[in-house]
């Protein structure tokens, strides 16, 4: 496709969702496309998460008779994240998020059109604040969606090199000629960095989450161990601009909790978070694309309070939240143990009136199933779950610290415009250089909309840097036939 003297059309970086998306998209345009991989195993966050994403104007969403538009979800996204975004990409992001699910089906994804209840079970799910059913959930998850990625890149002869962590871009002239390798160069007109997040680089979680210091020790990452900020680099280097400092999505978790819930179990269904004024804050159940915020708003984190009776209750076979667990924090004073409400208030610091006024109204508010303050019996009618909750009422009382404390995924990333070419500081696209998942900046905003946004930010961005980036590679000779998967 591209003049000769260049090694290949399209250099990916990454080979996570994002780069195996764009790899994909690239060489089905017909480009000569090499995949780069700084860890041992393709997959990166994707092949962690449950591979739910987030897309509007679906054939899954229609099968089910859900009407949604590009538009309605755009305005849904830029509502939610107070348009502090850029409207131009995250309108192109919404706008291909329905062609991502036919493309990813005609790759071999399997989405049912059936109902999912969660982000563990096949089909259409609503999922965090979404306002529709947007949620599409594939069988075998992330993982099950790297392999059929990764089949479709094995098909179009696009070359994987494991182990082969770009150190610098290329750039002469203006223009990006491609990538360094181990000292020795490789040749492109076109690099599409999909290198991932910061999330595994302490230092740069610093600087650019200062948030997640708020959970101190607590703190566990979740996301690839190759998540370390190598588009930070790059970005210093080259004068190239960022988007999005101090976003990401944290998860609320409890102070023990090393694990996501999957593993880690969940918290007594019976159970008040109160502030540091010991009065009850928030709707326990909240999406965790707003409770950090709310947290925020009540000086980093909450107590969560819950009896005896709710711990007892809590089963087995999880990491964390099983009734022995409990008693083995309480023993080493993370979790915060009395015989008494007006105990438990002396041991959290808060008012003893407060906690036990707080505590009070809880119970008669569940009792009847409906929550008038927070409205938590929607969140737990949305989950199938019973609105009427027993009352905290016996002793031992237990309270354990909700932090900000799984760190999932970060949002800093290379500014793009709604082509995924990644700007220089000056606002300009850098000629042949484009952006996609957790590198790229400026759709990801503060707050995490919906369930799949990252999986969904990743592939459409992906599909669309390797369309644009064989079309630039393009324009250097004639087009061959286009390629199928």
């Amino acid at each position: 496709m591209s003049e000769p003297d260049y090694d290949y059309d399209v250099i990916v970086i990454g080979a996570g969702g994002a780069g195996l998306a764009a790899s994909v998209s690239a060489a089905q345009a017909g480009a000569r496309v090499l995949l780069l991989e700084s860890e041992d195993e393709i997959g990166g966050s994707t092949q962690l998460s449950a591979g739910l994403l987030t897309a509007s104007a679906t054939s899954v969403q229609r099968g089910l008779g859900v009407e949604d538009s590009p538009l309605r979800m755009f305005q849904h996204y830029m509502d939610l994240n107070g348009w502090r975004l850029r409207p131009g990409p995250v309108r192109m992001f919404c706008e291909e998020s329905g062609a991502i699910v036919d493309w990813l089906l005609d790759l071999g994804v399997e989405i049912p059109a059936q109902v999912s209840r969660s982000a563990h079970e096949p089909g259409l799910t609503r999922a965090g604040v979404e306002d529709v059913w947007r949620g599409h959930v594939p069988r075998d998850q992330g993982y099950g969606l790297v392999q059929v990625l990764d089949r479709a890149r094995a098909r179009l002869d696009v070359d994987l090199a494991l182990g082969s962590r770009v150190e610098d871009l290329v750039i002469r002239d203006g223009e990006v000629r491609g990538v360094v390798i181990g000292g020795e160069g490789a040749t492109a007109p076109a690099v599409v960095v999909a290198s991932g997040g910061l999330a595994a680089d302490p230092d740069l979680v610093r600087r650019f989450l200062p948030d997640a210091e708020i959970a101190g020790d607590a703190l566990f990452v979740v996301a690839a161990p190759g998540a370390r900020g190598d588009h930070i680099g790059l970005a210093e280097r080259h004068g190239l601009g960022l988007f999005g400092e101090g976003w990401g999505l944290l998860l609320v978790t409890a102070e023990f909790q090393r694990y996501h819930h999957w593993q880690s179990g969940f918290p007594p269904p019976s159970r008040i978070h109160v502030g540091l004024d010991g009065r009850r804050c928030m709707d326990e159940d909240a999406p965790y694309a707003v409770s950090p915020g709310i947290l925020k708003d009540h000086g980093g984190w909450v107590w969560s309070v819950f009896d005896d009776t709710a711990r007892a209750a809590l089963p087995e076979g999880y990491a964390d939240w099983t009734p022995a667990r409990i008693l083995e924090e309480a023993d080493k004073g993370v979790v915060l143990r009395a015989d008494t409400l007006a105990g438990l208030a002396e041991l959290m610091g808060v008012p003893a009136r407060n906690l036990e006024a707080a505590v009070d109204r809880f119970n008669t508010l569940f009792t009847e199933g409906h929550d008038e303050d927070f409205l938590r019996h929607e969140s737990l009618a949305a989950k199938g779950a019973d609105p009427h909750l027993a009352p905290i009422a016996t002793g031992p009382f237990h309270a354990v610290r909700m932090l900000p404390a799984e760190l999932v995924c970060t949002h800093t990333g290379l500014e793009i415009d709604a082509s995924t070419r990644v700007l220089a500081t000056d606002g300009r696209p850098v000629p042949g250089l484009y952006a996609a998942g957790e590198a790229a900046g400026g759709i990801l905003g503060e707050r995490y909309v919906g369930g799949g946004n990252s999986v969904a930010h990743a592939l459409v961005l992906g599909r669309v840097a390797g369309r644009e980036a064989a079309a630039r590679a393009a324009t250097l000779s004639p087009r061959p036939q286009e390629a199928t998967a």
